[in-house]
């Protein structure tokens, strides 16, 4: 089908739901569809993505790239004290330094925003991080990529204004109460910026800074969130966490079943390759295909 060329999908989750595992999955399965696959690491704290990837080593952070953050006397700066455009944020993997990004052997890209680990006393924020991953678009001359942006777990990133930045956002929610409010959180704060609702502006005192982030809210591409339910026991758990998203008025697009396996990888640091994940996976991108064709088609 395609129809996800050149989209921009992001994930989020809560602290342990598993939506790194999700990302790598959502990957493989994107890239045994036919789609050019490029990852984002956009997760400031957490760590072995790339293992769970299939590859040795992670890229250097896009952070030193754009010349490190402005706590640490660098330009990058939180979109939420300072809502401009990253400069420069259209990148060519194909002119992009190779230290930047590696390609897995199943030819998906991986890039890392930045980490905060290491970084001191008074550098720990993590802003600057979110504006990387907001404004960042990844090309490839020739070829259309799917990108998928791995958040950090919660809600904060999405109220800083990464959601903007994004077609979709996909919640991976697990059996808690807490995710099943996120989502339903995540859905609530989308609708708000689809009716035209602007962000909090009254820290800012430069009107120009107060422009730019009721711009950036204004040209949102988000069309909406989707959920997945995830580390699924059975089929009574996924019925009721059916049951309880529905009197929400939010219905999953698919569910992805646990696999012990999973958790193994992720302890060893080896590559993520759960059989029955992966086939789950793939009705998920049955289900987001079209999804994306029906919201297209309007």
């Amino acid at each position: 089908m395609n129809v996800l060329k050149d989209k921009r999908i992001g994930i989020f989750g809560k602290g342990g739901a598993g939506k790194s595992t999700f990302v790598v999955l959502l990957a493989k399965g994107l890239s045994d569809c036919g789609y050019e696959v490029c990852v984002l690491d956009a997760d400031s704290t957490n760590v072995g993505l790339h293992q769970a990837m299939g590859l040795d080593e992670s890229p250097a952070p896009l952070m030193e790239y754009y010349g490190g953050t402005v706590f640490s006397g660098g330009a990058v700066t939180c979109p939420v004290d300072d809502p401009t455009s990253l400069p420069e944020a259209d990148v060519f993997l194909d002119e992009l330094p190779q230290k930047y990004h590696v390609e897995n052997r199943e030819g998906i890209s991986l890039l890392v925003a930045g980490k905060i680990g290491g970084q001191g006393p008074g550098a720990g924020c993590d802003g600057p991080v979110s504006k990387i991953a907001r404004d960042l678009k990844i090309h490839r001359r020739g070829k259309q990529l799917v990108t998928l942006v791995d958040f950090k777990a919660g809600i904060e990133d999405s109220a800083r204004g990464v959601i903007t930045g994004v077609d979709w956002a996909i919640v991976v929610v697990d059996p808690t109460n807490a995710s099943i409010q996120m989502a339903v959180d995540m859905t609530h704060m989308v609708d708000q910026i689809r009716d035209g609702v602007l962000p909090a502006t009254g820290h800012l005192e430069d009107p120009k800074l107060v422009e730019a982030a009721h711009r950036v809210f204004r040209e949102a591409n988000v069309k909406g969130v989707l959920c997945v339910l995830n580390r699924v026991e059975d089929k009574e758990m996924e019925k009721y966490m059916r049951r309880r998203l529905k009197e929400k008025e939010i219905e999953p697009i698919g569910a992805i079943h646990e696999d012990p396996s999973i958790a193994i990888s992720w302890l060893e640091g080896t590559p993520l390759d759960g059989t029955t994940a992966r086939k789950d996976t793939q009705s998920v991108i049955r289900e987001l295909e079209a999804v994306e064709e029906v919201r297209s088609a309007r």
